[in-house]
């Protein structure tokens, strides 16, 4: 009973000290970042923001495009039962908006970037880079953190409206070509049933995805210990409490957005 109960309050301590040294990450981020000239690099941020946002649109878009002929093949067919099989592309674009579109980059960015900011930070910490840098009086949140979680606060959701598109493309050629709905039709109603609280509403949740990514992979790249072992744990809790704390984050955010806030 002793050992079950002191692995919990362990566990429990663990998971505090966790909280404790992200949130102070994040007070770190934003100081540097909004409350302090001079402390952006702006060609890292660049640099970064590439590799964040440009290089991520291809699987972007395969897997969103993927993701909405799925949901329109589904949907049509359950719609197709009760002659309702035009407002497919009306349920595609809702849940696309308001849920899946988020959802979806911010995953695929926690695995993609997520687990190489962990990786780059977690071998620099290693290899005594960043001890290095605190040596020679650079600090290393503005050389290091502050550039990749900026890169990620501005093209997630960039990449977020670039999954909605895609998703409703999709949607519309199984739509069109697959159910055999009247293109006209398919893309009033589509438009009709999203209202600008669906947007609003997407795009906020990925600015709190982004910074969970940023932090969450920062951390364990920072907490690294024990040479290449330990990165490699690293890189895999950074997208494991990446994507937990996304859909977690995700359902708060939507039981705040619609159903605690009146419309």
């Amino acid at each position: 009973m002793k050992t079950f109960f002191g692995q919990v309050g362990q566990s429990a301590a663990m998971i505090f000290t966790g909280v404790s040294r992200m949130f102070q990450l994040l007070v770190d981020v934003l100081r540097l970042s909004f409350f302090t000239r001079g402390n952006i690099r702006f060609k890292a941020l660049f640099q970064e923001m590439v590799m964040t946002g440009v290089d991520s649109i291809p699987i972007i878009c395969l897997v969103a495009s993927s993701v909405g002929m799925v949901l329109a093949l589904q949907s049509s067919y359950q719609l197709e039962q009760m002659g309702m099989e035009i407002y497919t592309g009306a349920l595609v674009s809702v849940s696309v908006t308001r849920e899946l579109g988020p959802l979806i980059a911010a995953i695929i960015i926690a695995g993609r970037i997520g687990a190489r900011m962990a990786a780059e930070l977690g071998t620099m910490k290693v290899a005594e880079e960043v001890d290095a840098l605190v040596t020679m009086g650079l600090d290393p949140m503005r050389f290091l953190v502050v550039p990749k979680c900026l890169s990620l606060l501005i093209m997630l959701p960039c990449l977020t409206i670039l999954t909605d598109v895609m998703a409703m493309v999709g949607g519309y050629l199984i739509g069109i070509f697959g159910v055999g709905i009247n293109s006209h039709l398919y893309i009033v109603n589509s438009i009709d049933a999203v209202v600008l609280k669906d947007i609003y509403s997407g795009l906020s949740k990925s600015f709190i995805f982004a910074l969970v990514v940023g932090l969450v992979s920062c951390h364990q790249g920072l907490s690294v210990e024990g040479g290449a072992h330990g990165v490699g744990k690293a890189t895999t809790q950074a997208v494991v409490t990446s994507i937990v704390l996304i859909i977690v984050v995700d359902c708060v955010a939507t039981a705040i957005l619609y159903y605690a806030i009146p419309s």
